[in-house]
């Protein structure tokens, strides 16, 4: 179609991230090494270099058009803006452009579109420490293995990887191939040193497995030293047994038909046309060897139109296992002097080790001594949520604020009076909703009367936003007076009085409940009573996750650990 000549792939990286942001360090680089090159990468959610880097995107930039905009080019990341027009329509869901498009803006404006720096920072970040970090990556263990096993794993180190995934996601079927163990049987074990990746070597020490007694396959008692090396060992002789298991069995006559046909000859021709065979005579060892190559490729082409070019883990471990020579005293003699193992002590992770992971991974610098640095500023944890709250929310949901100094919080009288004004009518305050319900509900007869009459006020007297603002500050009075004589205002935590002289002149107000009005009406104290309440959930919460944690901490607001009762910190607050 209209995409350019290209090269791609798909990488199953299964629960590895770390795979997967290796390829995108082999992609960056590759981009490096070929200026001329472009290159995008995405997941199954997507930009996942725009995810990674997601508190520092633009506000135009969303999932919904962010289609063929991400590139890496002469190994820096690139982001395709929005385009004059999209900007003057001020479109809801841009359309994204063509590979095409994309690639003559890029060679044109490559400047003009690198990503901006945090971006890029976050993205890099992910990928620092290559190529010393792949490496770090492995992990070599002892195993107790067939012969063959080990001969193909020589041939074919990466097959350990398809192994050790059929075996942690076996289902019964899987385990059925697995009672006769056609393929490897236990046999003819010999000690092996395999290198995992880290991943695969967690996902293959920690599952419980107790193979089948009819396998023969045995394990040690768990007190003998090489206990660790059987049982890996029989677990992966088990994801090998069922890669094989699964392998396509095709029939020698089918075979034969396959190619016999017009369509293999014309195929054979092209080859000998292009030189596959290298020179090689008809009929030698070497010819032989590519003529089953094609014709192992041919079959599956017919056959598997859909993969024809990916030939599956069991079919290469058969052809591997045909075509290699097996010593098995070679491999006793190599057993008895392999080099040690590396130590497994990273799959432990203490509660520190996490603090201090999740830490990193929020860019925080380590706990300071200073008792002064830590304590905890409760203003700010005020003034955080009132930035919060102040935030306007939209149907995505509600934005963080980074800090209390982002986003101070205002009020705009005029704006707010217009808001209510528009949302509740001119006559908003003659209108209750009880007041409407009992009117439907017991009079029916005058209800045509009363909308005319209603219409007919809100055109001749119109309530200025002053008056309005007054009845409702008026309401609210009324309100206040009601609940004083209640023990609601008991729960909230009172601003402090004034002056000693304010409250003689309290004093001397006439009426006998005044003076008890007064004091049951003093201001609430907004700020201690949001801190008070965060800190007791925060309390309730005993260290583990919950939604002040959540919110504080992603406002950049850090509660100190619960040493104290929260009334003493209140005390301190006051």
């Amino acid at each position: 179609g209209e995409t350019p000549a290209h090269i791609g792939g798909t990488t199953a990286f299964g629960d590895n991230v770390e795979d997967e942001w290796f390829i995108v360090y082999l992609v960056r680089e590759i981009t490096r090494e070929f200026p001329g090159l472009a290159a995008r990468i995405d997941d199954n959610d997507g930009e996942f270099l725009l995810i990674e880097a997601a508190d520092f995107l633009p506000k135009w930039l969303n999932p919904e058009n962010s289609d063929n905009r991400v590139f890496f080019y002469k190994g820096e990341l690139h982001i395709i803006p929005l385009s004059e027009t999209d900007e003057q329509e001020c479109d809801l869901f841009p359309a994204s452009p063509t590979i095409s498009q994309a690639l003559t803006l890029l060679s044109s404006h490559s400047e003009e579109f690198l990503a901006a720096e945090p971006i890029r920072t976050a993205v890099y970040k992910r990928i620092s420490g290559y190529p010393e970090k792949i490496q770090a990556s492995f992990h070599r263990a002892h195993c107790y293995l067939p012969a063959g096993i080990v001969a193909v794993l020589r041939q074919r180190p990466s097959l350990v990887a398809a192994a050790v995934q059929a075996f942690y996601l076996r289902d019964p079927v899987d385990l059925q191939a697995c009672r006769s163990f056609q393929t490897f049987p236990p046999d003819q074990r010999v000690m092996t040193a395999v290198t995992f990746t880290k991943c695969l070597y967690a996902q293959l020490v920690q599952q419980k497995f107790v193979p089948d007694r009819r396998s023969g396959y045995t394990l040690p008692l768990p007190s003998h030293p090489q206990y660790k090396a059987y049982e890996l060992g029989m677990k992966l002789a088990h994801g090998f047994e069922i890669l094989c298991s699964k392998c396509s069995k095709v029939s020698p006559d089918s075979k034969r038909n396959v190619l016999s046909g017009p369509l293999w000859e014309r195929f054979l021709s092209s080859l000998k046309e292009k030189n596959y065979f290298k020179g090689e005579m008809e009929g030698s060892a070497k010819y032989l060897e590519l003529l089953h190559m094609a014709e192992d490729y041919f079959q599956q082409s017919v056959t598997k139109p859909e993969s024809s070019v990916e030939v599956s883990p069991g079919d290469e471990i058969l052809t591997l296992l045909q075509t290699t020579t097996i010593d098995l005293k070679e491999f006793e003699t190599e057993a008895a002097c392999l080099p040690p193992e590396d130590d497994d002590s990273w799959l432990e992770i203490t509660p520190d080790d996490l603090d201090q992971m999740l830490k990193e991974a929020r860019n925080e610098s380590p706990p300071s001594s200073n008792e002064e640095e830590q304590k905890c500023d409760l203003e700010a944890v005020a003034e955080s949520m009132k930035a919060f709250v102040s935030k306007v929310s939209t149907h995505e949901g509600a934005e963080m604020p980074w800090s209390s100094d982002e986003s101070h919080v205002t009020f705009d009288v005029d704006s707010f009076t217009k808001a209510l004004d528009r949302i509740l009518g001119a006559d908003s305050e003659e209108l209750d909703s009880d007041d409407l319900d009992e009117e439907e509900e017991f009079d029916f007869s005058d209800e045509d009367d009363e909308d005319f009459n209603a219409e007919n006020q809100s055109q001749d007297q119109k309530v200025s936003p002053n008056e309005l603002i007054g009845s409702l500050k008026s309401y609210m009075k009324e309100m206040d007076r009601e609940l004083a004589h209640t023990n609601v205002g008991k729960s909230f935590t009172t601003q402090k009085k004034a002056a000693s002289s304010v409250n003689a002149t309290t004093s001397q107000n006439t009426g006998p409940d005044s003076g008890a009005e007064d004091t049951e009406l003093t201001p609430v104290d907004v700020d201690m009573n949001l801190v008070a309440n965060l800190l007791e959930s925060y309390s309730a919460q005993s260290g583990l996750a919950g939604p002040t944690s959540n919110i504080l901490q992603s406002m950049g607001v850090h509660l100190p650990e619960n040493a104290d009762h929260i009334g003493s910190i209140k005390g301190a607050r006051e």
